[in-house]
């Protein structure tokens, strides 16, 4: 390969450096999950701890947040990423076909993508030869799409790993209720969440290369305006002697 076509080819291994990002997104999106997790059941059960102390309800309380939320956050996903992907496939299908059925044409429009990035005629069409003799689908699929058949997300692949997240997420509220002494149970939540969520939310702001303290600070605020919310219903009702 010429010298300024391996240059081109270096960007056109772009759907490479994509799948990092994507990684990437999915990192962050597990990082979410866990947010989530940790923020929907820590709300429930210090919500239930609000109204009694017994620990049966507050651990029934605590599970079926858990299960569902884990289940509803899985099930997002996975509408949401199989949308994705039918239509990454779909395209893919497309180009393929399209190269099938008129490669001249193909080519010429490969060639016209390298010389609108700045190349020269003689140049661009060099490339484009090249990249087609070497891999057509995925030289079209990388300058055009900027997508790698090879890299198609798996929506079981999402839902997997959002309920996950959501699980590691929710155990932490989960224990921090139920293992310290009965005076302690809230405060003790409160504590392991807010931290937790300022955790998160750096990893979150790292990975998105955005402040920590804003991140950190909404997240926080956020987290503790729920639990604050849904204790102080629970109390309520709890001294109402509505449960």
């Amino acid at each position: 390969m010429t010298t300024a076509a391996a240059d081109v080819d270096l960007h056109a291994d772009e759907p490479h450096r994509g799948g990092i990002a994507q990684r990437l997104n999915w990192l962050r999106a597990g990082v979410l999950g866990a947010n989530d997790g940790i923020v929907s059941v820590a709300a429930i059960v210090v919500g239930v701890a609000g109204a009694t102390s017994v620990i049966p309800p507050i651990l029934t309380a605590g599970l079926a947040g858990l299960i569902g939320g884990a289940i509803s956050m899985a099930l997002g996903e996975y509408v949401s990423v199989s949308s994705q992907s039918d239509s990454e496939r779909a395209l893919i299908a497309k180009e393929r076909q399209e190269l099938a059925d008129m490669p001249e044409e193909e080519l010429e429009e490969l060639a016209g993508l390298y010389r609108a990035r700045g190349l020269s005629e003689d140049t661009a069409r060099q490339v484009a030869i090249e990249l087609t003799a070497h891999d057509a689908l995925g030289a079209h699929l990388a300058a055009e799409l900027n997508i790698d058949e090879h890299d198609v997300v798996s929506p079981w692949h999402a839902a997997f790993a959002s309920a996950v997240a959501f699980t590691i997420g929710a155990i932490l509220p989960m224990l921090a209720i139920l293992l310290p002494p009965p005076a302690l149970r809230v405060p003790v939540t409160f504590a392991a969440v807010l931290i937790a969520l300022a955790v998160t939310g750096a990893i979150s702001a790292h990975i998105g290369g955005s402040s920590k303290t804003r991140a950190i600070i909404r997240v926080v605020t956020g987290g503790a305006l729920a639990l604050a919310a849904t204790y102080t219903a629970g109390a309520l009702l709890g001294t109402s002697g509505i449960v």
